[in-house]
């Protein structure tokens, strides 16, 4: 899977990120720390960030349930570790189309459908992200002066709740009026190009059928509890972990660093996102009065004891399934 001109640029950004995170971070005290970390604490802590896994695949589950009731978690369990671990060694996150492929290949169903509901499984990542961090951000444990970009934190809380609301909206008149919407689109993408037209009427239409959970409040409400136990067991993974290297900060410390960090993975960057996982972190926890040395230390021990054990798992899977890198190209063009 070629990276392109965004695999490059993730490159070139992700190694300015690691030099500005790690600059004047001595490494020696980095290996001491890690070293001395209390080691059942850091063990709990990345025994969460693995599991959470098998969490996410019982929410696909669930989303799929409305047109695919009776899919084994198994199957979802194994697509999931792999789309993980092709997002961690290959460029141009294509672990989605990974984990959809890899479903496809145990269970019958169609492509775009299984593409669709894991569009639905992102959506909800977000509401529930920012959800948490504006809970978090309302913590008193912080100051009420304290500002990011200049803004307050009350002002991001508030902000982040009003596009919680917005984007709730949207999806629900994206399932309740689908036909006006889409007729809406047509009429604007047809002054731009006939194929932008078709294949965005297409995405359009295969989206709407992702969000088929939305018409049943029983799933909706399914979906977004495996969403909360998602992101709580993560946000424990990252507090565990906070205890393991002595890094005082409160539990709600960890609800906003993974919010902050999911926002900065929006940018292009190298396989397993690292650099912009470590400069996040650093400027994250600098709101909790957490200095440079110790956050950065936090930050590389975490993803690198993180980031190996789902990688195995899903190489273990991967081949397993005797799937290769060529047929996850070949369904990357389908999907365009």
């Amino acid at each position: 899977m070629r990276p392109g001109w965004r695999g490059a640029l993730g490159g070139v950004l992700s190694a300015a990120l690691i030099y500005w995170t790690l600059h004047g971070i001595s490494p020696t005290a980095v290996a001491h720390t890690l070293s001395e970390a209390d080691p059942l604490l850091l063990a709990a802590g990345i025994f969460c960030a693995t599991a959470i896994f098998a969490v996410r695949a019982m929410r696909w589950q669930t989303i799929l349930a409305p047109v695919a009731p009776r899919v084994p978690f198994g199957p979802l369990w194994r697509a999931t570790t792999i789309g993980m671990m092709v997002n961690n060694v290959v460029p141009a996150r294509a672990g989605e189309i990974a984990r959809a492929y890899a479903l496809t290949t145990e269970v019958t169903l169609p492509f775009a459908t299984t593409l669709a509901s894991l569009a639905v499984d992102r959506l909800f990542d977000a509401v529930t992200l920012l959800l948490l961090a504006a809970i978090a951000l309302l913590d008193p444990a912080l100051s009420s002066s304290q500002k990011i970009a200049g803004q307050s934190l009350g002002s991001f809380a508030s902000g982040a709740v009003v596009v919680v609301v917005i984007l709730l909206l949207a999806l629900y008149a994206l399932v309740f009026f689908p036909s006006q919407l889409l007729r809406l689109f047509e009429l604007f993408a047809r002054r731009v190009s006939p194929s932008v037209e078709e294949r965005g009427r297409r995405v359009l239409q295969t989206f709407v059928e992702g969000l088929s959970v939305l018409r049943r409040p029983t799933h909706f409400a399914a979906v977004l509890a495996w969403s909360l136990a998602h992101w709580l067991l993560n946000a424990l993974g990252f507090w565990l972990t906070f205890k393991a290297l002595g890094v005082t900060v409160p539990f709600s410390a960890a609800l906003f660093l993974q919010a902050f960090i999911a926002l900065g993975t929006a940018v292009p960057a190298l396989p397993g996102f690292f650099g912009v996982f470590e400069y996040m972190s650093v400027q994250g926890l600098a709101i909790y009065g957490v200095g440079q040395q110790q956050a950065a230390t936090w930050a590389i021990g975490y993803h690198l004891l993180s980031f190996i054990p789902i990688t195995l798992i899903g190489a273990y899977y991967f081949t397993r399934l005797g799937l290769r890198m060529s047929d996850l190209r070949t369904s990357t063009e389908s999907a365009a």
